[in-house]
C-alpha cells in the first residue's frame, strides 16, 4: 500500500563543507592527562572507585553510559586511559557522541552554533560529517554494530587527531562502544545519504551488544555521565532482558553498583524515589538508575558537577584505589 503523505525531498538540500563552518570547540578544549582540572571532591567517590577496581579483578562489567556533552567536556584522554587500564570495558553513547568524536578526530574541532546556523537553514548540513552515514550503511551490510564500524573506520583512517577518538581507542582495545540513536535526533538524519533501515539495523545490533554486556553486571558497576534519557531507558530495557534470562538459569543480577554523574541537583535522599507531584520525579537517571534497578540489593551513588571536573576526579580516585 502506498502512503498518502508526501515526504521531504532531501535532494533539494545544499550541503556545505566543514571548512566553511565556525566551530565552537577546538583542540585546546581537550585536556591532557597531566593538565589541571576544576576541583571536585566527594566522600563517596572512593567507594565507586573501589567497586570498579573489584569489578576489573572479578571480570564483572564496567559500563560507562554517557551523553555527548562528556565528549565536549574535553575528557577524551581520561576516558581512553580508563579503557586502556581496563577500568571501563564497555561504553554506550548517543548518536551525537559519535558525531563529535568523528569530527574531532577528522578536523580537530567540533560543535556548531545552533542559534546561528538554524536561522540560515545550514545547521547540521556539513558534507564531511555525512560520511558517517556511509559507514553506518556499511555496518548494516556487514553485520557490524554502529559504534564498532565507526571505531574501526576512524582507527584505520589517516585523520590527524584520531588519537583523541574514544571510538577508535575502544575498537583498538576490543572494548565495545555502542551507539543508541533515535531517528530524527541527529544531524546525520538530515542528509540525503541517510538510510533509515541501515541506521536502525546497526544501532539495534548495538543495543543487543549492550544487553549482552549487562548480563555480566552482577558484581559490576554502571556509570552514567550526563544522559537524561538514553542511558536510563536503554539500561532499563537491557537489564530486564538480562534478568529474564538469568532467572531461567537460577541466577540473579542484583548485587552491583550504579553511579550517576550529572548537573541536576537532587533534593533530599537520592536513594529514594520522589513523589509524582515533584517535577524531579521525571528525572529518569534518579528513579531508574539510582532507585528502582538497585532496589534488590544494589548500591547507588550520585555526583553533581561539571563533567570536566567529575570525570578526572573519578579517574584519580580509581588510580588511588588500585595502588
Amino acid at each position: 500500500m502506498k502512503s498518502k503523505y508526501e515526504v521531504f525531498d532531501r535532494s533539494r538540500l545544499r550541503i556545505r563543507p566543514l571548512a566553511e563552518r565556525a566551530h565552537e570547540l577546538t583542540l585546546e578544549r581537550w585536556l591532557a592527562l597531566e593538565d589541571p582540572t576544576p576541583e571536585y571532591s566527594h566522600p563517596e567517590l572512593p567507594e565507586v572507585a573501589a567497586r570498579l577496581v573489584a569489578a576489573r579483578q572479578s571480570g564483572a562489567a564496567r559500563l560507562l553510559m554517557m551523553g555527548a556533552h562528556v565528549i565536549r567536556a574535553g575528557v577524551n584522554r581520561h576516558i581512553i586511559d580508563l579503557l586502556e587500564r581496563g577500568f571501563v570495558d564497555h561504553i554506550a553513547m548517543n548518536g551525537a557522541g559519535a558525531i563529535h568524536d568523528y569530527e574531532l578526530a577528522r578536523i580537530g574541532a567540533t560543535t556548531e552554533s545552533v542559534a546561528r546556523y538554524v536561522r540560515t537553514g545550514e545547521f547540521g548540513l556539513w558534507r564531511e560529517t555525512g560520511e558517517l552515514n556511509e559507514w553506518i550503511a556499511e555496518a548494516a551490510r556487514e553485520g557490524l554494530g554502529l559504534g564498532e564500524n565507526v571505531g574501526r573506520r576512524i582507527q584505520e583512517s589517516d585523520y590527524p587527531h584520531r588519537g583523541l577518538s574514544v571510538l577508535a581507542a575502544a575498537y583498538r582495545l576490543g572494548a565495545p562502544v555502542t551507539v543508541h540513536v533515535g531517528i530524527g535526533y541527529d544531524i546525520l538524519h538530515q542528509h540525503p545519504n541517510c538510510d533509515g533501515a541501515a541506521l536502525g539495523a546497526a544501532s539495534y545490533r548495538d543495543f543487543l551488544i549492550f544487553a549482552r554486556a549487562v548480563e555480566r553486571l552482577e558484581g559490576g558497576v554502571l556509570l552514567s555521565f550526563g544522559s537524561a534519557i538514553m542511558a536510563p531507558e536503554v539500561y532499563l530495557k537491557a537489564l530486564a532482558m538480562a534478568r529474564n534470562v538469568a532467572a531461567q538459569k537460577g541466577r540473579s543480577i542484583r548485587l552491583f553498583a550504579t553511579a550517576v554523574f550529572d548537573l541536576a541537583p537532587i533534593g533530599g535522599d537520592f536513594r529514594r524515589e520522589l513523589d509524582k507531584t515533584d517535577p524531579g520525579y521525571y528525572f529518569r537517571p534518579h528513579k531508574t538508575i539510582l532507585v528502582r534497578t538497585v532496589a534488590d540489593g544494589g548500591e547507588s551513588y550520585y555526583f553533581c558537577g561539571d563533567h570536566r571536573a567529575t570525570f578526572p576526579a573519578l579517574r584519580r580516585a580509581i588510580l588511588e584505589a588500585s595502588l
